[in-house]
């Protein structure tokens, strides 16, 4: 009896540990949902949307301009953030605030990336902390799963402006 019991404990971790490593392998390299929040990213992304990060592309360093990622946050590195690739290593990019009457420039450093959210007047991003390291991205997201009448791929960034091809 007391044998039968350890070998169905045993056997029930052992099925545990199997599709806790399957788990953690799915959500560390393939992808899963995340929960948004703050208004940096407004108005592609309001506080409590849901969406859907993959996390291939900074494997492959697939990451483009224009992405919408999920960051470690520079400042806290207990918590991640969703913000906006707007420059790459060497781009040069505007790292003053919109409202500057003279804009500053800069080239974005090797193995970094230079994030903005949409929202750039309630938004801390590079422009406060500067280049943020490759390594720092967790994930690219790629549509909004909530609200439902939002389902889909995000929009175009309202400040395309802000993108330098020089």
């Amino acid at each position: 009896m007391l044998r039968n019991a350890l070998g169905k404990t045993f056997r029930f971790l052992g099925y545990t540990v199997q599709y806790g490593c399957i788990a953690h392998c799915a959500f560390e390299y393939l992808g899963g949902i995340v929960v948004c929040s703050g208004p940096s990213m407004e108005p592609t992304i309001q506080n409590s949307d849901i969406v859907f990060s993959e996390n291939l592309s900074r494997h492959f360093y697939c990451i483009r301009k224009g992405d919408v990622v999920i960051v470690k946050s520079p400042n806290d590195p207990k918590s991640n953030i969703c913000k906006r690739v707007i420059g790459l290593e060497g781009d040069k990019v505007c790292t003053s605030n919109p409202s500057d009457f003279l804009k500053s420039h800069s080239y974005v450093p090797k193995g970094h990336v230079w994030l903005e959210g949409d929202n750039l007047r309630n938004s801390t991003d590079s422009r406060c902390y500067g280049p943020v390291p490759y390594g720092l991205i967790r994930g690219r997201i790629c549509f909004k799963i909530w609200p439902l009448n939002d389902f889909g791929f995000l929009r175009a960034s309202p400040n395309g402006h802000r993108f330098l091809d020089d």
